[in-house]
């Protein structure tokens, strides 16, 4: 017997939550749905991350964030924040429940099939939103050793690594902080880059001249401009680059030691769902098509909220949570028919 509910949110991210507050706020029958915890996509970043983003913007549902040292906020902090107010407004989310079909009904509305450790459920629903992240799974090299037991694309504790010889592929914001992180816990740390350097607009403005002093200092091994072609037990073959980034081929390798691999390479997001429901893809990162002021997409009746509006950012990650805030309205409102004044369509990274 399928359960019924006028909106079903897909996602309990940050901005799934937001959604979820400003639904039940306005009295809007809802369903929230996630194939894993709250906040699973932050769940996976390292031990102490520190966020780019100010407590301020990364509030949510007008609850302001309060930390200790009046600092940026750490990974666990956030968690912790988004679980307060799962608390504070009593959301009824159902983690740990994987959407495995949906259907569109002669009526318009929607049949969707969960499955999860509970076993198989079923919603009715007149109104979809799809607020699912855009980081789903690891942008692999393809490169023989990637499957190997000590290379991983996610970086975790940095004590694992200790006095080891660690290679870090990748010179974005997630290498040079795993580098500076792995280097401070007694790490040999190597870093490989297909650039020449780094770039100021993406690392962090507290970490670029950190590692800069590690490399200057040779606490941190920097070998910019390769690319790593094999992986082996204990070492890493590593190909020159033009200045594009590009492998040069047929040139000399260079073999590294390597104990461990952390290759630092991004993420994809997995558009299952986005075709499961009919979502038009467009661009290198296969972003939904949507209408900006109102959030729905293509297909009536599914609208896209947060991250997910990115599709796979394949450079610089400019639409994150605190450029988010604005969908909300916009969903409700759209929802409602009571659209809000004063919120024009824009760019979620102005």
């Amino acid at each position: 017997m399928a359960e019924h509910f006028h909106v079903a949110i897909i996602g309990a991210g940050p901005i799934g939550i937001e959604l979820a507050v400003a639904l039940k706020n306005a009295g809007i029958d809802y369903v929230q749905i996630d194939a894993g915890q709250i906040g699973t996509t932050i769940s996976w970043y390292p031990p102490e991350m520190i966020f780019h983003s100010s407590a301020d913007r990364l509030s949510l549902a007008g609850v302001p964030i309060q930390v200790p040292n009046q600092q940026k906020l750490t990974r666990e902090e956030y968690l912790a924040y988004l679980r307060s107010l799962v608390l504070q407004f009593n959301l009824k989310v159902r983690t740990y429940e994987k959407v495995v079909d949906a259907t569109r009904l002669p009526n318009g509305t929607f049949e969707l099939r969960t499955t999860s450790m509970a076993g198989e459920r079923r919603y009715h629903v007149d109104i979809v939103v799809l607020a699912i992240g855009a980081f789903h799974a690891p942008r692999m090299l393809d490169i023989p050793g990637e499957d190997l037991p000590h290379v991983s694309h996610y970086f975790g504790d940095p004590h694992a690594y200790f006095q080891k010889n660690l290679l870090i592929v990748g010179g974005r914001n997630s290498s040079v902080e795993t580098a500076v992180r792995c280097q401070r816990a007694g790490a040999n740390v190597t870093i490989s880059y297909r650039r020449a350097d780094f770039d100021p607009n993406v690392v962090k403005f507290w970490l670029l001249p950190e590692i800069r002093s590690m490399i200057r200092d040779q606490r941190v091994r920097f070998l910019p401009r390769t690319v790593a072609v094999e992986i082996r037990r204990g070492s890493v073959l590593l190909a020159p680059t033009d200045e594009s980034g590009a492998l040069i081929p047929d040139s000399p390798l260079q073999e590294v030691d390597a104990d461990f691999v952390l290759l630092m390479t991004g993420y994809r997001q997995d558009a299952t769902l986005f075709e499961m429901f009919g979502v038009q893809l467009h661009g290198q990162d296969c972003q939904p098509t949507y209408d900006a002021t109102t959030m729905e997409t293509n297909a009536p009746g599914v609208f896209v909220a947060g991250t997910a509006v990115a599709g796979t950012p394949p450079r610089k990650v400019t639409v994150i949570v605190e450029t988010c805030h604005v969908h909300i309205p916009r969903i409700v409102g759209a929802i409602t028919g009571q659209r809000v004044a004063g919120l024009a369509p824009g760019r979620e990274d102005d």
